[in-house]
This record gives C-alpha cells, structure tokens and sequence, in this order.
C-alpha cells in the first residue's frame, strides 16, 4: 500500500464545507470520487480537518492511501487537475509519505486567516472572498484585544454548541495582523481549534475594534467560559486555512 499527502488550494462558497455529508457537494467528496475514477479503486481522503460550508483554503492537507504507485507525480497533478478545476479546486503538490504519517494527527500546528475589507464600498473583485464591515475599525484595539487570546485557555465562549472536541482548552499560538490600504488580514496560529472558534474570535474582536467592547469587557467575556456571551461569529467567506506544520 502506498501512503500520498496532497496539498489543496480550494474556493468554499459553494460547498457545505470539507467533510463528507449525506446531503450536498463537499470537497472530500469530490476529490474522492475523482482520485477513485483516476485510479479505478475506492479512496478515501482523510484531511488535516474539517473546513466549514464557504469557507476557502489556500493549503489544506489530505492523504490517501492506494495500491497504485505514482511514478509521475506531475502527470498525476495534471490529470487530476483537469477534472477538479471547474469545481474550484486545485491539487498544488503531491508527496509520497510513510504509513505512520497522518494528515491530521501528525500536524503540529494549522494557521488560518481572516480577511476584512474596511471600507465604505463592497467589492466585486473580493465577493465572498472576505468580510465587508463599512465603519472603520481600531486595529490598535484589535490587537490589544487578540493578546488576550493567545495561549492555553478554555475557550468555550468561542465554542459551538454542535463542537465534538473532548476539551475546550486549547492554545493559541500567535496572532498577527497584517494591512494593506482597506484590507485587514488576522492570522491565527494553535495546533487545533474548536469548532467555530476562529469565526468567533473574530467576531468578538470586531466588537472591540467598533469600541462596542472594552478590553476589560472582552477579557471578561473570554473568563466567562460562556458561548451566550460572545458575538455573532464572523461569516465563512471571509476565512482561510492558510497552512498545515508537521
């Protein structure tokens, strides 16, 4: 049996997230069933983790396992390029890895970013690509803010009622803030989130950087552990998984 990482570029907006469902296009799906027809056997991708409905990624991370060898891995990327273009989706690399690797358990840590267009008009170059909010933030604010969030805490405030994860404790690693003109990027660095998390943080920091929130509020709202007390979570379109460290 052969064991292959794939990278994945792919645009969310018209999809019910990564994983599989009854119900609905999802991108495993997709790129399940065309491997399948490549290879003329069953596969099954198993990804990094699960990406929301619109949500994009600039590399997500997946394995398969096949009993095909892949002797040519740019004839491979080609061919099953052809199919999942139109589909928004791009395979970028291929690496053959060894069976102990494993998409999700093995990674260290995921980065995600969220863009926010600050500005007064919309923009068709950017539709449902990022956040529109029309009244001007207070980034220094915003960063105050996010320094709240960094390291090991509980963070059921952030957390949705349908999340699966054993614990709500989990670590932010670093968060960044990159601008340019009416663009604001928040990248986001831990080595696993809870569902909705990043959206929500998100969204919480938008509140202090409308000065609806003061910091001693924010903090006080993270402490509370309680999701009724956080803000509407930010919209998926606006959200990327950026990269996945092993």
């Amino acid at each position: 049996m052969n064991r292959y990482q794939i990278l994945i570029e792919y645009v969310g907006t018209n999809y019910n997230g990564w994983q599989v469902q009854r119900k609905g296009k999802t991108i495993q799906g997709r790129i399940q069933n065309t491997i399948s027809k490549i290879f003329k056997e069953k596969i099954n991708i198993i990804g990094s983790g699960r990406t929301d409905s619109g949500v994009h990624a600039l590399e997500q991370s997946a394995h398969f396992d096949t009993s095909t060898k892949i002797k040519d891995s740019y004839k491979f990327l080609k061919s099953v390029n052809h199919f999942l273009s139109r589909y928004g989706i791009s395979i970028l690399n291929l690496k053959k890895r060894k069976l102990t690797f494993h998409a999700r358990y093995s990674a260290k840590a995921r980065i995600y970013k969220y863009v926010i267009l600050n500005r007064k008009s919309g923009s068709v170059l950017k539709n449902k690509r990022c956040w529109h909010i029309i009244k001007k933030l207070n980034l220094e604010m915003m960063k105050k803010g996010a320094k709240k969030l960094i390291g090991t805490k509980d963070f059921s405030t952030f957390r949705s009622s349908s999340c699966s994860a054993k614990t709500p404790v989990r670590t932010i690693k670093s968060i960044k803030f990159l601008t340019k003109k009416d663009i604001i990027e928040i990248e986001i660095k831990a080595q696993s989130f809870l569902q909705n998390q990043v959206r929500s943080m998100v969204g919480c920091l938008k509140y202090v950087g409308e000065d609806r929130w003061s910091i001693q509020k924010f903090d006080k709202i993270i402490k509370s552990k309680k999701r009724i007390n956080c803000a509407p979570p930010a919209p998926a379109e606006g959200l990327y998984l950026t990269k996945v460290i092993y």
